[in-house]
């Protein structure tokens, strides 16, 4: 399921309409509408607001779980990377960035992916 539908879900849930959350977020309406009709997620600089309006934790809404913990995850839920992988030193690479840094790399990393 999409992160995009999983907000749709908890909207509902919620009863919180798309214009409602729109302004709480201070996420365009049109935004909104477009992670719908186009099944796009949004951006990864939006998922803490999103979660702050929907109360609901960055586990439950990307994970597609009731769960609050991560540490109540199945094994399955976790990719194991072997320490001589590109997949980690990219890791590495990535703490290593100050906040800001991350913020616009995984800016950039969400924009590739929508675009694939």
């Amino acid at each position: 399921m999409l992160i995009s539908e999983r907000i749709y879900r908890y909207l509902e849930e919620k009863g919180i309409s798309q214009i409602e959350f729109a302004k709480r977020t201070g996420i365009s309406q049109s935004t909104i509408s477009d992670w719908r009709r186009k099944g796009t997620n949004p951006s990864a600089d939006k998922i803490m607001i999103i979660c702050d309006v929907l109360e609901v934790s960055p586990y439950e809404l990307l994970l597609d779980t009731d769960s609050k913990n991560p540490k109540e995850h199945r094994q399955t839920d976790y990719v194991v990377i072997d320490k001589n992988s590109k997949e980690y030193a990219l890791i590495n690479k990535y703490e290593k960035l100050d906040s800001d840094a991350k913020r616009r790399l995984e800016v950039y990393l969400q924009a590739l992916i929508d675009m694939g």
